[in-house]
């Protein structure tokens, strides 16, 4: 029988079919260093309740672990601080995973002034990205029909409050920020898939840092959807866009300073070199 995973809970794996199974996983995957995630399209044995085969996935991430993911929500807090590094990362890494991204900005009433992150929000919104404001609950329910969404970002960044806000009666658990520590409290403590507005979303576990897993700095490089619109004009076929010579992005002034600056930082961070 097939199926898909909805939910994982310590070795328990929700598989949605004809009706919910709970499942285990046979041992041949852990010999052969498979991990089921969420999102997995799996053939299962219905009687036993054990997943045999795990279909081949489009995609996945490593931090939140989902698969056959089609666009993924990128929850971006502002208050206590805006961090545009963690959300230029996220950016890059979902593009790289040919998965469409969203940027969904929160907390924006708790500001003395919008300003400066209304810059940021035309900016992304230049270049491409569909970019909401978390009181944009209508325009957002639209985008969810007929997809497998995944909703990411730092703990404490309103992942789950907005879940509520779209659809009151998931009544997910949420916390509050410590401005003590800078970040939110861990509130969802497994990743699970929920039908809202026609689609599956994942609310996952928020997170404090991630890398850039199998990419090289020039996908890096490629995943900075603006540079491209320039890197023909460029001296070198193959420029980085840091070092090089009569560069078209370097100190351009249509490319945001804070996204070339966090270029530069990923490029010299990453642990693959080109």
């Amino acid at each position: 029988m097939e199926g898909k995973i909805i939910k994982i809970i310590s070795n328990d794996y929700t598989v949605k079919s004809d009706k919910l199974y709970i499942c285990k996983s046979r041992g041949k995957f852990r010999n052969d260093k498979v991990t089921p995630l969420v999102g997995d399209n799996v053939v299962f044995d219905e009687e036993n309740n054990y997943i045999l085969k795990i279909k081949t996935r489009k995609n996945e991430l490593v931090r939140p672990p989902v698969s056959n993911i089609d666009q993924a929500y990128i929850i971006t807090n502002v208050i206590p601080s805006f961090n545009s590094n963690l959300l230029d990362k996220l950016l890059c890494i979902i593009e790289f995973n040919n998965i469409t991204p969203i940027i969904v900005f929160t907390k924006l009433d708790l500001l003395e002034s919008t300003t400066e992150i209304e810059t940021y929000i035309d900016y992304y919104k230049k270049i491409g990205y569909q970019v909401y404001k978390n009181t944009e609950v209508d325009s957002i329910k639209k985008t969810f029909k007929d997809k497998i969404s995944v909703f990411t970002g730092q703990t404490g960044a309103g992942k789950s409050t907005l879940l509520n806000m779209i659809d009151e009666n998931l009544n997910l658990k949420t916390d509050e920020i410590s401005y003590a520590l800078g970040r939110g409290k861990h509130t969802t403590r497994h990743v699970e898939l929920l039908e809202i507005e026609g689609g599956l979303v994942a609310d996952t576990p928020g997170f404090s840092s991630l890398d850039f897993n199998g990419m090289e700095n020039t996908d890096i490089r490629d995943n900075m959807i603006e540079f491209n619109k320039f890197k023909d004009s460029c001296k070198y076929r193959d420029c980085m866009h840091i070092n090089e010579s009569e560069c078209a992005v370097k100190n351009n002034t249509y490319i945001l300073k804070s996204r070339y600056n966090n270029y530069v930082n990923f490029v010299k961070n990453n642990k693959k070199r080109w």
